[in-house]
């Protein structure tokens, strides 16, 4: 049985996602093409879809070195941690098509809701994810103190890209900030910030 497969069956989840995880940074940065006109005019008129894709590829990183962090508490592969791991990698395929959207469009308004949108969908599956670990994994001091920090933070995270979403109907602007929150959120690990969850 799955349930019985233990840390080997754990690491083997962790393998394949990363394996979708490389897969999908490839396809983003596949739609980056260079300018068919010469100078630095036609590679400036590139900027929107060079800061959708980097933007993107902060999130991507981010999920991936925090389901690393994550999975080190891992021990067994049941059928929940399969699923709502599979959830997750389903979520974060759709970056490159919002990123994608997100550039072409300029950031428009309409681009920028379905980009808030796709960032929001693996933040409820990466939360689903944790919790099932949190219940079937490692349950030491060091495991419970780890996921009472990260999972306040992930409900922070989510209530940043539904305020993104309600502001994006205003200014896109400010809803990407919203976004930029959230990144800055989980690459400040460790800091004052951090510690604010630690309570």
């Amino acid at each position: 049985m799955l349930d019985q497969e233990g840390r080997d069956g754990a690491k083997r989840v962790e393998a394949f996602s990363d394996g979708v995880i490389a897969i999908i940074v490839t396809i983003m940065v596949l739609e980056l093409h260079a300018p068919e006109a010469a100078g630095l005019g036609a590679l400036a008129a590139q900027w929107p879809t060079f800061l959708a894709y980097a933007l993107s590829y902060a999130y991507v990183a981010i999920y991936w070195v925090n389901h690393h962090r994550l999975f080190q508490f891992a021990t067994r592969a049941g059928n929940a941690l399969l699923w709502s791991n599979i959830v997750l990698l389903f979520a974060l395929s759709l970056v490159p098509f919002a990123t994608a959207t997100l550039g072409e469009q300029h950031f428009s308004r309409e681009a920028t809701l379905l980009y808030m949108l796709v960032m929001l969908l693996p933040s409820f599956a990466y939360n689903w994810l944790q919790r099932v670990i949190r219940r079937t994994g490692a349950q030491g001091a060091t495991a419970q103190a780890y996921h009472r920090r990260t999972l306040r933070k992930g409900t922070v995270a989510c209530l940043l890209y539904l305020g993104g979403l309600a502001v994006a109907i205003v200014s896109p602007a400010a809803g990407l900030g919203c976004a930029a929150l959230v990144a800055l959120l989980w690459c400040l690990a460790d800091g004052p910030l951090d510690r604010l969850f630690e309570r």
